[in-house]
């Protein structure tokens, strides 16, 4: 008899913390630029599906800690696995600040736009040695923004975290160009992700479910009505 072949052990960066931060997907409260064509009650079950899909993914990668920076109540999207922390109030540069701040070591830290994300994406900050090389990572948008951001531990960073994200403008076409600015400024070297589309307009959740057609979201995008997003040809950007 042949002995049982062992699946290899996935590695596991030291202490790493892979972390979202997210609204809770109500009618009103979220994807409001897809609000027309769709409904509200629409685009929070577009947001839903969204949401869903970039916490599985991070539930099946290797990671210490995983993490919800949770504006709102969590639901049953929410996968096993993951610490539930609130938002802090306050502008998203100082929200995002306080996410780092409530993690020990290095934090690679995503929004809820990006429900298209792998593992193929997350790979080079998911490496052993990710944050021996780089002491931040960087997620491009193609509007301009970033959808993940990733810092090492305290102890390796010239300045603290917070310094590093308060101050940066938010929500506006040239917001990944000033964080990565900002980075340089401290002396950091700064790995790149690959270029990944936000979902915030009609044309964008089209593309995004194109590129992941057997999500969640992508079947969100397919239960609405026929037409109802190739109606909308307005264009918009968002960080």
């Amino acid at each position: 008899m042949k002995n049982a072949q062992v699946p290899a052990a996935r590695p596991v960066p030291p202490d790493l913390t892979l972390a979202v931060i997210a609204k809770e997907p109500l009618p009103g409260r979220v994807k409001t630029r897809l609000c027309p064509p769709c409904t509200p009650v629409q685009a929070a079950g577009l947001a839903r599906a969204a949401l869903h899909d970039t916490l599985a993914t991070l539930a099946a990668l290797p990671a210490r800690r995983r993490v919800l920076a949770l504006d709102g109540r969590p639901g049953p999207w929410l996968p096993p696995g993951f610490d539930v922390i609130p938002q802090v109030p306050g502008t998203l540069d100082v929200r995002l600040a306080a996410v780092f701040g409530a993690c020990e070591g290095p934090v690679l830290l995503l929004g809820m736009d990006t429900p298209q994300i792998d593992a193929a994406a997350l790979a080079p900050v998911l490496a052993p040695h990710a944050f021996a090389h780089h002491e931040a990572w960087l997620g491009p948008a193609s509007d301009g923004g970033f959808w993940a951001l990733g810092l090492a531990a305290p102890s390796a960073l010239p300045v603290p975290r917070a310094a590093l994200l308060r101050g940066v403008p938010m929500s506006r076409p040239d917001t990944g160009a000033l964080q990565h600015a900002r980075l340089h400024a401290a002396g950091l070297r700064t790995g790149t992700l690959p270029t990944l589309t936000d979902v915030d307009t009609a044309p964008d959740a089209l593309s995004v479910a194109a590129l992941a057609p057997h999500s969640r979201f992508a079947a969100a995008v397919g239960a609405l009505p026929q037409g109802l997003l190739t109606s909308c040809t307005t264009t918009g950007s968002h960080p």
